[in-house]
Formats: structure tokens, C-alpha cells, sequence
């Protein structure tokens, strides 16, 4: 059994924890809050039992395997050196931080530490998702070379929320450009800087409201992202090989079909995939960071600490591109 942490109980908390329920070698032990009140109801709903009405009590905890640091994103590379200082494996939330200046910290204190640390890029793990990959591998659709991806809502404007306040993070690309950004690295690997082109309108609060990126690859390859807090996109993504197409259905990001269409001369084959899976998807990631620590991992094969540093330069790039700032 695994005892679990869970720092910062927003609602992605709430998801997380009851997404653990599925897990029988998994359960929740602690909690931590700004809040007492909060962290003891959190934690009778959820059964855990401890509850900590400050972050830093959490680490003293006994019993404690597993933390996972669910605050906005400007606290947690402060969240996550806490927890790796006193030895406790951390899954942090995306993004995995603000800058480079402070993913290199947070790494630099996991392999100091000999701790395990993993970003939670729960997409990797949806089971569709990983059927996808593999099949690019194969080759089922020939080489590819274009993947096209947007992930928008509509928001309404609240100054204070965490969509819109810049002293949270707020904006479109932190939260949702990271997403399209992340299946063109999955596939491509990390840009190079020139090689990135970034466009963005911005919000009454000084955040980005729309973000739209393009990378650029040897060989012609290319990948276009787009994020927006303005509008309701269609939530779709494909990926376009030499040999066919592969589809994401709305929610791309944690889908449960795609559509695999292969081109042989002029006919062309259409065939649909369903591709469930049970409870919101995070059990999948929190099952493998479990291996992953009772292997005695000190990080991801899947998500390894390289990769998160290459998504983190990469958004970073981009918020430099259009003159995005926190």
C-alpha cells in the first residue's frame, strides 16, 4: 500500500484523490492546506488521516510515501523543494514551474536528495494517448511530419481567478498552450529557439488571452499549438503522416477515440477506435509513478526529468517570443 500526500486541495486535488480510490494498492494518508478548516474536510471526505492547516507540517508526517503538489503554479517549485528536502517523492502538478531558474532547482534537489520527482503530465498516460504513440512508432501512418493541436475556452473575465491573475500563473499557455506543446514534444522533441514562432493577445490583467505557436523541424517537419481563455475551441488534434492521419477526438488531451484514416493511391481506409478508460484519468499516472517507486526509480522512463526541463525552456521561449512576463 502507498500512502499518499496531497498539498494545495483545489479542485484538481479533488480529482486526484477520488481518481486514487481506484488504485487498491494506493490511499490517501494526508492532506495540507492554508487551512485547517479546509484540510480536515478535505480529509473526511476523502478518508485521509492526517489533515494540516500549513504545507510545511505535511513533511513530518509518518508513514508518508508519495506527495503530490496540486497549488497554482508560482508555489510549486517552492512546494516541491520542501517536500524533496525532507525526502519525500513529489508528482507535481503542470507546469512543473514558472521558469527554468526554478525547474532546475527542483531537479538539482531531486538528484541531490536521491528522491524521485516526476511532472504530472496525466495526457502521457491516458491509455488512448499511449496507443497513439505507439502506433507512430510502428509507422502506421508512414512518417510523420505535422501535428496541429488547440485546446480553448471561453472564460469569464475575474481578475482575481486563477485564469486571469497574473500573480497565480493566470493565462492561456501556462495552463492550456502546455498541452499542444506537450504532444509536439512527445513526438518531435524540444524546438530549437529560432526555430519557434509565437503570436498572443493579451488580457486586461497582462496575460496572455490567446497564444499560438509554431515549431519547426529537420526534414520539414512541423507542429502547430494554439491556447485561448477567449473562446471555445474544437479540442481536436491530428497528427498527419506520410501514409494517413490520426485523429483526436474532443477532449484531445484525454480522449477515449481516434480515428485512424490510411491512404493507399487514391482510396483511402477509415476506421474509429474506442478507447476507454475508468474514473478522469489521473489513476493512470499515479499508478506509474507507484511503480515507478516501488522499482526504486528516481524518475520517469515516461516522463523523465529531461523531458519536463525541455518543456519548461520550451514554454519559456515562447513567453519570450510574445512578450509574456511574470
Amino acid at each position: 500500500m502507498i500512502n499518499w500526500g496531497i498539498i494545495g486541495l483545489g479542485k484538481i486535488a479533488r480529482q486526484f484523490a477520488d481518481d486514487l480510490r481506484l488504485l487498491p494498492n494506493a490511499r490517501l494518508h494526508a492532506v495540507a492546506s492554508t487551512s485547517q478548516e479546509r484540510a480536515d474536510a478535505f480529509a473526511t471526505e476523502f478518508g485521509a488521516a492526517h489533515a494540516f492547516g500549513r504545507y510545511e507540517d505535511i513533511v513530518h508526517c509518518p508513514d508518508l510515501d508519495v506527495v503530490y503538489v496540486a497549488t497554482p503554479h508560482p508555489f510549486h517549485c517552492e512546494n516541491t523543494l520542501l517536500c524533496l528536502e525532507n525526502g519525500l517523492p513529489v508528482l507535481c502538478e503542470k507546469p512543473f514551474a514558472m521558469n527554468m531558474a526554478e525547474a532546475r532547482r527542483m531537479v538539482s534537489a531531486a538528484r541531490r536528495n536521491r528522491v524521485f520527482l516526476m511532472e504530472a503530465l496525466w495526457t502521457r498516460f491516458i491509455p488512448a494517448i499511449d496507443q497513439v504513440f505507439q502506433m507512430v512508432e510502428k509507422g502506421e501512418i508512414g512518417e510523420l511530419h505535422t501535428i496541429k493541436a488547440d485546446f480553448g475556452f471561453k472564460m469569464p473575465f475575474d481578475p482575481n481567478s486563477r485564469v486571469f491573475n497574473k500573480s497565480l500563473g493566470a493565462g492561456s499557455l501556462l495552463d492550456l498552450g502546455i498541452y499542444p506543446a506537450l504532444l509536439a514534444l512527445t513526438f518531435f522533441g524540444k524546438p530549437e529557439a529560432e526555430n519557434i514562432s509565437a503570436a498572443a493577445t493579451f488580457t486586461a490583467t497582462d496575460v496572455d488571452e490567446s497564444c499560438a505557436f509554431i515549431f519547426q523541424y529537420a526534414a520539414g517537419r512541423m507542429a502547430l499549438g494554439h491556447s485561448t481563455i477567449a473562446a471555445n475551441t474544437s479540442l481536436g488534434a491530428h497528427l498527419y503522416g506520410t501514409e494517413g492521419t490520426i485523429f483526436l477526438h474532443p477532449r484531445w488531451h484525454h480522449t477515449q477515440k481516434i480515428t485512424v484514416s490510411r491512404y493507399d493511391g487514391r482510396q483511402e481506409s477509415i476506421r474509429d477506435i474506442d478507447i476507454p478508460y475508468i474514473g478522469r484519468g489521473y489513476n493512470y499516472e499515479a499508478a506509474h509513478v507507484m511503480q515507478c517507486l516501488e522499482n526504486e526509480l528516481l524518475e520517469s522512463e515516461i516522463i523523465p526529468l529531461e523531458f519536463t526541463l525541455d518543456l519548461v525552456e520550451t514554454l519559456e521561449t515562447i513567453r519570450e517570443k510574445v512578450g509574456l512576463v511574470y
